[in-house]
C-alpha cells in the first residue's frame, strides 16, 4: 500500500515578538524579544507530517523571488519534505506577523503574498500519493479542483478548514475529512447551538473538532471517537493545530486505527505548545514516542469521562 502524503497549500515567513499580553484595538503594547520563524499552515502541516515518520511527505507551494523564502525551503529540506515549488516573480514570499503574549495566546495577520499564486494547473502528478491535505489560506478555487483531482485519481483528501470561511458544497462533497477547531465548526456548520449539531449538519465521511486544551473528538461512520488533551504547561501555541493535523494524517497513511491517530496527534501537538515558533516546535517521532510510553502522562479513564461530559454528547 501507498504510504506518500502530498500537502497542497501555504508556507510564511513568521515575524514574532514576545510581550506581556496582545494589544487590544488602538492599544500599543511594548514587546520584547524578536525572531523570524518558517510558518505557514501548510508547510507547518508538511513538517508534521514528515517528522512523524513512515510516509514520505511532499509538499506543493508558491514562494516569492526573495530573502524569506530561503529559511521556509531549508526548514522543510531539513525535514524531509520532498518540494515542488511555484515561484512567482511578481509577489512576495508570505509573511504573518505574530504577536505572543505570555499566557501563551497569540494574535496573528497574515499577508498570503505568492501563496495566492497556486493554481489548480500546478497540482503535481498524484501517482503514488495516498492522501492529500489541504487549508485554506490559498485560493478557494484552487483547493477545490485540487481536491476534486484527488478523488478522481483515487487519493483521499483532508481539509483543515482554517481560516475559517464558509464551504461550498462542491468541496464538501470532495472530502473524506474534515478536520475543524470550535470557531471554525461554528462557521463552516453555520453556527449550529452545539457540537452534536454541527457534527451533524456536515456531510463528510469524517469530521474531527479540536478542542484546545480539552482535546478533540471525532465522528466517523456513525460512531464518535473522543481524545482528552495531554496536560501541558504552553509556551507558544502557534502551529499546535497544524501539528496536530499533519501527525494525524501521517498516522492514518501508516495504516493506524483513527483513535490511534487521535492519541498521536494529540502528543505531539501537547509537545508543540512547549516550544516556541512554528516549524521549530514541532516534535519528531521518537519524542511522542516517549511521551506516549509514560503512563503517568497518557489521559485515562478520568480524562475521557470528563471531555464526555463536556462535550454532552
Amino acid at each position: 500500500m501507498s504510504c506518500t502524503v502530498l500537502v497542497a497549500g501555504s508556507a510564511n515567513l513568521d515575524f514574532v515578538v514576545r510581550a506581556a499580553h496582545v494589544p487590544a484595538p488602538g492599544e500599543t503594547v511594548l514587546g520584547r524579544e524578536f525572531r523570524t520563524f518558517p510558518g505557514g499552515k501548510g508547510a507547518n502541516q508538511a513538517v508534521a507530517c514528515a517528522r512523524a515518520g513512515g510516509a514520505d511527505t511532499r509538499m506543493l507551494l508558491a514562494l516569492g523571488n526573495d530573502d524569506f523564502a530561503r529559511p521556509i525551503e531549508a526548514s522543510l529540506l531539513a525535514a524531509g519534505v520532498q518540494l515542488h515549488t511555484i515561484r512567482d516573480a511578481q509577489l512576495p514570499t508570505g509573511t504573518a506577523f505574530v504577536c505572543l503574549s505570555d499566557d501563551a495566546e497569540n494574535a496573528i495577520t497574515v499577508a498570503p503574498g505568492a501563496n495566492l499564486a497556486l493554481r489548480p494547473c500546478h497540482l503535481p502528478a498524484l501517482d503514488g500519493v495516498q492522501w492529500l491535505l489541504l487549508q485554506m489560506e490559498t485560493p478557494l478555487d484552487t483547493v477545490l479542483a485540487y481536491a476534486r483531482a484527488a478523488r478522481a485519481a483515487g487519493v483521499k483528501v483532508a481539509l483543515n478548514a482554517a481560516p475559517a470561511q464558509a464551504l461550498p458544497d462542491a468541496l464538501l462533497a470532495q472530502l473524506d475529512m474534515l478536520i475543524v477547531n470550535e470557531g471554525e465548526l461554528a462557521v463552516v456548520a453555520g453556527d449550529p447551538p452545539d457540537l452534536a449539531t454541527g457534527l451533524a449538519r456536515l456531510d463528510v465521511p469524517c469530521v474531527i473538532v479540536t478542542l484546545g486544551a480539552r482535546g478533540c473528538l471525532a465522528r466517523e461512520a456513525g460512531r464518535t471517537l473522543l481524545q482528552p488533551a495531554f496536560s501541558i504547561a504552553p509556551v507558544d501555541t502557534t502551529a499546535a493545530g497544524d501539528t496536530f493535523c499533519g501527525t494525524l494524517v501521517a498516522a492514518l497513511a501508516r495504516g493506524q486505527a483513527l483513535q490511534q491517530a487521535l492519541l498521536a496527534a494529540s502528543a505531539a501537538s501537547a509537545l508543540a505548545c512547549t516550544r516556541l515558533g512554528a516549524q521549530s516546535s514541532i516534535p519528531d517521532t521518537a519524542e511522542v514516542a516517549v511521551l506516549l510510553a509514560d503512563a503517568t502522562r497518557v489521559p485515562g479513564a478520568d480524562a475521557h469521562a470528563a471531555l464526555a461530559a463536556w462535550c454532552a454528547l
